[in-house]
């Protein structure tokens, strides 16, 4: 494949500047609450709420891998989640003693869930990826239940036997006296480290960020688009399709572990219900990518910003927070899909605007 083929399909080579841009935005938003941070005038509220921000801005922009950029609609990318964050909770919990340095326990977390989560990820998509539309998202979404619903009832232990696990309960673990239970079923994973801070999770977005933007200008990325624009075209020139929804569904899952592990070592007590690693959470990832526009990193990333904390925002409202929440984005999805609104929106748009000031010289110009 060569750029030559790409063209042939049709597919644009992206702007590098557009990702400058949401780089810097990125960026200059760091800059901004770190200084807010450093004059302690930072509430409790906000200060609560920039942790899961990062952890959003990642499952975020790592699913519309695959919705926008693959074209594949995944409904799973909360069980991705649910590994990521179990695996490496895990592990800190069992290593807590053995590697005392924090910041090295925690590297080496990172890497054990984002790596599970992508084994995970390319374990599904062998035979998921034959499959697509509403069947994939049928198939994805199961993925998700099966993941969280397995470890919902999983107990394992050890002791100086090795180690012990029950799909029953504690009591079946059957553990010695010096025994100790890891994983308690429902009641999850409890005492794992608190290492998650804003500044690693900052850390975590911008290495999805710059891998997603290079991957999006790359030429990987123009033949992956290509695939979502017309399968049959990309194929006849030499496309490998599934290798290719392979890598994407295979990365897209390791940024969603380490996400798992940001939220994993943000809570005292780790459990796998609903809201967590279920339906819910699965849907609330994919509304961030069609809020903020299928195909749209900068997007997916001011949409995880704004949608995170507009419902801790408007808690003062009691009772009226749920529903200006719920009509704010349906004001959104109207402004971002209407045609007429979207027309509106070019029209005045700031580059429109210059454009047609710099028309309207040249012409006053050839007049004169």
């Amino acid at each position: 494949m060569n750029e030559k083929a790409i063209k042939l399909l049709g597919g644009k080579r992206p702007k590098d500047k557009n990702s400058w841009i949401t780089v810097s935005i990125v960026v200059a938003l760091f800059a901004v609450i770190e200084i807010i941070k450093s004059t302690g005038h930072i509430s409790n509220l906000l200060s609560g709420l920039l942790v899961p921000i990062c952890m959003y801005i990642t499952l975020a922009v790592s699913l519309n891998l695959v919705v926008g950029i693959l074209g594949e609609l995944s409904l799973g990318h909360a069980g991705f989640m649910c590994v990521g964050a179990y695996s490496s909770a895990l592990f800190s919990l069992v290593t807590k003693d053995a590697i005392p340095m924090t910041w090295l326990r925690f590297t080496i977390a990172f890497l054990i869930g984002g790596l599970v989560a992508a084994v995970f990820g390319l374990l599904i998509g062998i035979p998921v990826l034959r499959l697509k539309g509403d069947y994939l998202a049928i198939v994805t979404l199961a993925f998700g239940e099966i993941i969280k619903n397995l470890v919902t009832i999983l107990h394992l232990g050890v002791d100086k036997n090795g180690i012990h696990f029950s799909t029953e309960s504690i009591a079946a673990l059957h553990l010695e006296e010096d025994g100790t239970v890891l994983i308690k079923g429902a009641l999850g994973i409890t005492g794992v480290p608190k290492s998650s801070t804003f500044e690693i999770g900052f850390i975590i977005v911008m290495i999805t960020l710059l891998v997603s933007l290079n991957l999006v200008n790359s030429a990987k990325g123009r033949a992956i688009m290509a695939i979502r624009d017309n399968r049959i075209a990309a194929e006849s020139v030499g496309i490998n399709i599934t290798t290719y929804k392979l890598f994407v569904f295979s990365l897209s899952a390791f940024f969603a572990g380490l996400a798992g592990v940001l939220y994993s070592h943000n809570l005292a007590t780790l459990t796998a219900n609903t809201n967590n690693f279920g339906y819910n959470m699965s849907i609330s990832i994919l509304l961030l990518v069609v809020l903020g526009g299928v195909g749209s990193i900068r997007g997916s990333v001011i949409a995880a910003i704004i949608l995170t904390a507009l419902p801790e925002l408007l808690r003062g409202l009691s009772d009226y927070r749920m529903l200006i929440y719920s009509i704010l984005l349906i004001v959104i999805m109207l402004f971002n899909a209407s045609p007429k609104l979207v027309a509106l929106r070019e029209r005045f748009s700031l580059k429109k605007m210059l454009k047609r000031k710099k028309d309207n010289k040249k012409e006053v110009r050839a007049d004169g």
